[in-house]
């Protein structure tokens, strides 16, 4: 079984080569400005692509997703959308999120503590791939800040999946965290396809299970 790990890109997609696999997953951020007439690009575009099955779940940018989500779910038809909802594909059982802690005022924002933890609270036990937006805290979220750089992922994912300990926990969101990291039994996959400077050059990662 081979996943084709993508997240934020931001309407690019065009730009990205994407590798065969059997599932492509997008983990948010798929959209510029969160528009309609971009989701049917981008599920013309899933309907280009050779997986087998695609499955995608909205990130911040996302608008559309939250402010018309019937007419945005009636778009997707090449992919299976994920929102707070599970679904389960070769015996793998996935589960996919948009939520990510307040930073401003974007699509799909929460605030830190209860209005998080409640979300993350209906992650079912026996999850096999975890699909979020955000990355947890402390893992593949680090953001520049000054001479330095800081952790702005959320505490209460990282407590959930600890419990959990799913095979894969794949996002996005923070793209100077690109790249994976194995802790325990997770591999942890930040598959943010733009930099830091949002251009669309970090390449899918593949994941053979």
């Amino acid at each position: 079984m081979r996943l084709v790990c993508i997240s934020d890109t931001h309407s690019m997609h065009r730009q990205i080569q994407v590798p065969d696999g059997d599932i492509l997953i997008h983990s948010g951020d798929c959209l510029g400005v969160g528009t309609l007439d971009e989701l049917e690009d981008l599920d013309n575009w899933f309907a280009e692509q050779p997986h087998p099955h695609k499955i995608l779940i909205a990130g911040n940018h996302d608008w559309c997703f939250q402010d018309a989500p019937q007419q945005a779910r009636a778009l997707v038809r090449h992919a299976h959308y994920l929102q707070d909802s599970s679904l389960e594909l070769a015996g793998l059982k996935f589960w996919g999120s948009p939520w990510t802690p307040v930073f401003f005022d974007w699509a799909f924002n929460l605030e830190r503590g209860t209005e998080l933890a409640e979300r993350w609270a209906q992650i079912p036990s026996d999850t096999d791939i975890l699909i979020t937006h955000g990355p947890p805290a402390g893992i593949l979220d680090e953001v520049p800040s000054g001479t330095d750089s800081v952790h702005v992922g959320c505490d209460d994912l990282a407590s959930v999946v600890e419990t959990l300990t799913p095979r894969l926990h794949i996002f996005g969101h923070i793209h100077e965290g690109y790249g994976q990291r194995q802790i325990g039994q997770c591999r942890y996959i930040n598959a943010s396809t733009c930099t830091g400077n949002y251009k669309p050059l970090n390449p899918p990662i593949v994941i053979d299970l």
